[in-house]
């Protein structure tokens, strides 16, 4: 989510400020939560600025620039190995265990498709599953 622009909180600071309203009066004026307006105003009496505060960064990733290769050598070696079988092979391979969640996210960021081939066997579909409906030939 993107921060609000310096304009619009100059704008709340000062409504606030001229006693345009009360603070929940100004957050509705506006369009933003009242407890944006609390949080903005603490901001400009503590630090004296209403800058945007820099993102706090998230979490470190599970795996660096050499594992992520050697996952890239992996799907080049077997395209149609699961999710689970290279995660397997990670944690053989660098002793660093990640979820599948973990190994299907860093194939999305290197733009590796988890398409599998269409040369692989076929499996034969059912009709006497649970769920599946026979269509009528009326």
């Amino acid at each position: 989510m993107a921060a609000y622009s310096l304009d619009l909180r100059k704008r709340i600071v000062d409504a606030v400020e001229r006693g345009v309203g009360t603070r929940s009066e100004v957050a509705k004026l506006f369009g933003v939560h009242e407890t944006f307006v609390y949080k903005l105003l603490r901001q400009k009496r503590e630090r004296g600025d209403i800058a945007p505060l820099p993102h706090g960064g998230g979490a470190q990733a599970k795996l660096n620039e050499d594992q992520l290769m050697i996952l890239t050598d992996l799907v080049a070696e077997s395209p149609d190995a699961t999710l689970d079988e290279l995660r397997e092979q990670i944690k053989k391979l660098t002793r660093v265990e990640v979820s599948v969640t973990t190994i299907w996210r860093a194939l999305d960021a290197l733009g590796l498709s988890r398409k599998k081939s269409r040369s692989g066997p076929q499996r034969p579909i059912q009709m006497n599953k649970p769920g599946l409906k026979r269509r009528n030939k009326s």
